[in-house]
């Protein structure tokens, strides 16, 4: 089905970006599964190109595009062509809006042009060994002794953790507030920050997820982002643009696995004919070509909304929760019409399948997004009890 949301300039935008990923990514990908992580260049490359926060002010280096439609781009055409273990999106998306959003001019102008060029890669770190979902229940904690903070804690299964030159750590800074969290900026480097394990996945090889740990690191006071009491709200208010971005990309390999897999069945033969010339094999199809095309625009439409700054945290997470269980079936359906070839790890759809296993959990688990959803429809337990 023909997207109607994108223009011209949209599409050629596309081509560039197809050219990059065909280029510098895509070739590579296969290295970097077996190293664990990528090459730092591809980030200076992507720099170099214009790939990396296009919406960041030019005199950081940026293009200054306040239309989000491009991101959606780059997201889309590095899973097709790229390697998912690229994580452009974190970099571009996720984190550097922490930064140009609630940095102040100092903090900008230090940061964000090594940001647009690549020489800084970014992470987050939110998730604790004992806490997962519940941000609210962090242990790591931040202590102001006046000149600087003292942070201690753990962090684990954070992406680019390796790479990572800046890091967006949440830490607990009121002992009395559950919500009482503030934002700060480690960098590479700082006395006291250790990174742990690069840790073994069942599915995206190529992406640095690592432990971090931070015993008496003493962040000046120049590295806090915002209020240092309001890192909770900091958090959800980007929350909605982060799980738009983890739907844009769930969408791709949904639609890359359904592509790899009608070329599949139009090639091999059982019984004398190709396998999609057998009514399961069309109904199957037909099935996942009409639920992409629908979610699709539902996608679309959100990413719409976010440039309106009307995408709402119910809407965000109604997207993120139905791409990646959309995504999940189509990588199991993808994987059973490839029959024994499908569990080959040399076949493209194989790796699809374990990589896509991880969209139903991080960025908000399947069921916190059904909570969310639910809570926003008026069924609020806190409030029917």
């Amino acid at each position: 089905m023909r997207r109607i949301i994108f223009e011209p300039e949209h599409e050629q935008f596309r081509d560039s970006v197809v050219k990059f990923m065909q280029a510098e990514v895509g070739p590579h990908a296969e290295r970097w599964r077996e190293a664990g992580m990528v090459d730092r260049e591809v980030y200076l490359k992507a720099g170099e190109q214009g790939l990396l926060c296009t919406w960041a002010d030019e005199k950081y280096g940026g293009a200054g595009i306040d239309d989000f439609r491009f991101e959606q781009i780059i997201i889309e055409e590095n899973m097709r062509h790229g390697d998912i273990g690229f994580y452009i999106n974190l970099h571009n998306d996720l984190v550097a809006p922490y930064i140009a959003k609630l940095g102040n001019e100092e903090q900008k102008d230090r940061l964000m042009p090594g940001i647009v060029s690549g020489e800084k890669i970014l992470a987050v770190a939110m998730t604790e060994p004992s806490t997962g979902s519940d941000l609210a229940g962090m242990k790591t904690r931040a202590e102001d002794k006046g000149d600087y903070w003292l942070l201690n804690g753990a962090k684990t299964y954070i992406s680019n953790g390796i790479l990572g030159d800046v890091i967006v750590v949440a830490a607990r800074t009121d002992p009395n507030s559950r919500h009482g969290l503030g934002l700060f900026l480690v960098e590479r480097g700082m006395e006291g920050f250790e990174r742990g394990r690069k840790l073994a996945k069942m599915g995206l090889k190529a992406q640095d997820t690592a432990e971090l740990f931070f015993n008496d690191v003493k962040v000046p006071k120049e590295n806090v982002l915002g209020d240092p009491t309001h890192g909770f709200k900091y958090l959800a208010r980007f929350l909605a643009q982060e799980r738009l971005v983890a739907a844009i990309g769930f969408m791709a390999t949904a639609q890359t696995a359904f592509d790899i897999t009608l070329d599949y069945v139009k090639e091999r033969k059982a019984f004398g004919k190709p396998i999609g010339a057998f009514q399961n094999t069309r109904f199957k199809m037909a099935t996942m070509r009409a639920e992409l095309d629908a979610l699709q625009t539902y996608v679309d439409q959100c990413v719409l909304l976010l440039n309106a700054a009307e995408l709402t945290p119910e809407d965000s997470s109604a997207a993120k929760l139905l791409t990646s269980e959309l995504e999940g079936r189509v990588m199991d359906e993808c994987v059973q019409l490839h029959g024994g070839a499908g569990y080959m790890e040399e076949y493209r759809i194989s790796r699809m399948y374990t990589d896509a296993r991880i969209s139903r959990i991080f960025a908000g688990t399947s069921e916190i997004m059904r909570e969310i959803i639910g809570r926003g429809i008026g069924l609020d337990e806190r409030k029917l009890s």
